[in-house]
């Protein structure tokens, strides 16, 4: 079973960011399952849970920081290590988020979608957060 495609459940509203990180993904090897707002993020991670959550802040229905409250909250989906995906100007969103649980956090206007790949890669393998992604 080690050798399992890794799920990947990446919450984003914008269609074009949406698309660019599904690609890149995939072409990791990973499955990726999307959710276009925060309310059918919550269900998908529910419904079958993934290996990791990218998970954007700003969002129709539920934001981020509202889903990853759900997520953390109930014990079906609280072990899942859940990534930001945030503009910059957002410090005290994340230092909220990191308060409520999440894992880390990916700058999308610092990162290119193979960057987060990459990190991803990095988190599968180590079991680590790269510390970068940890600063608030």
């Amino acid at each position: 079973m080690e050798n399992m495609p890794k799920r990947i459940l990446l919450v984003e509203d914008d269609l074009f960011i949406r698309d660019l990180y599904v690609r890149t993904l995939e072409q990791n090897g990973y499955i990726v399952e999307i959710a276009i707002d925060g309310e059918e993020g919550v269900n998908k991670a529910l419904a079958n849970t993934p290996d990791i959550m990218l998970l954007d802040i700003m969002m129709p229905k539920k934001n981020g920081i509202e889903v990853l409250k759900e997520i953390k909250g109930n014990d079906k989906t609280k072990g899942i290590p859940v990534f930001l995906l945030t503009n910059l100007g957002q410090e005290g969103i994340i230092k909220e988020a990191f308060n409520i649980g999440a894992s880390g956090y990916l700058l999308k206007a610092r990162m290119l979608p193979r960057d987060v790949a990459a990190h991803i890669n990095s988190y599968f393998e180590t079991g680590k957060v790269p510390s970068e992604l940890m600063q608030a």
